[in-house]
């Protein structure tokens, strides 16, 4: 736990901290995706693979508590960072800079990252709140829909992502992963060290293949559910 604290000590331990955590998050929308894109691919499989999810609830507990302790560690690092390097600026380095160079500033990627996170994190509350609490009361309907087990069904999926609210909120919220991963996942690799003249434009266009077929991917789920 002292290499934790001591790595929240310093912004290039911060920054360290920051990559794996995002990388960890990535490697989560992977896996997620995967189970997602079942959907389209067959209602069997995709209720397979609910019910053998929920079947181990012990496991589950786990990975769901490890991966919210990731997200709200990769968020405060966010915060903490962005503080860190206004702070570090000051009012009088800002008044110096010409208006050329502060509207460029303004429109660099790593600027609206923090807003993109946000407006992810509102995203996830909305899902938890569909699939996780059931926004929708898992009334009489959907417990119908869903038989006796309370994991989610393909019905009950289709149920959920055909409202105007979700299909919105959702649409929104692949659009804004976009933004975050295409800059996120090259800037990862760049806080690791791994950065290189002959490979970074690899990492940065690999970066950009990634966020698309993500937020691609989330989106066909999305599409195929409201054409049900």
């Amino acid at each position: 736990m002292k290499w934790l604290l001591n790595a929240l000590s310093s912004s290039v331990g911060k920054k360290f901290l920051m990559a794996i955590t995002g990388l960890l998050l990535c490697g989560f929308l992977v896996a997620h995706l995967a189970g997602n894109l079942l959907l389209p691919a067959g209602g069997d499989l995709f209720n397979d693979y609910a019910k053998k999810l929920h079947e181990n609830e012990g496991l589950l507990m786990v990975a769901e508590t490890g991966l919210f302790g990731i997200f709200i560690l990769h968020l405060y690092l966010a915060f903490s960072l962005t503080w860190g390097n206004n702070a570090a600026r000051g009012k009088g380095y800002a008044a110096t800079k010409s208006k050329r160079d502060d509207t460029m500033s303004k429109t660099r990627p790593d600027k609206w990252m923090i807003g993109s996170g946000i407006i992810l994190l509102l995203y996830l509350c909305l899902h938890l709140f569909d699939f996780k609490f059931h926004r929708f009361g898992m009334d009489q309907e959907l417990t119908a829909l869903a038989g006796d087990s309370e994991a989610v069904t393909t019905k009950v999926a289709i149920h959920v992502l055909k409202s105007p609210l979700t299909m919105i909120g959702y649409a929104a919220g692949f659009v804004f992963l976009f933004a975050h991963l295409s800059h996120g996942v090259s800037s990862a690799f760049q806080s690791l060290g791994l950065s290189h003249p002959k490979y970074n434009s690899l990492i940065k266009y690999g970066g950009l293949a990634f966020a698309s077929l993500i937020s691609l991917g989330f989106f066909v789920v999305l599409f195929w559910a409201i054409s049900q």
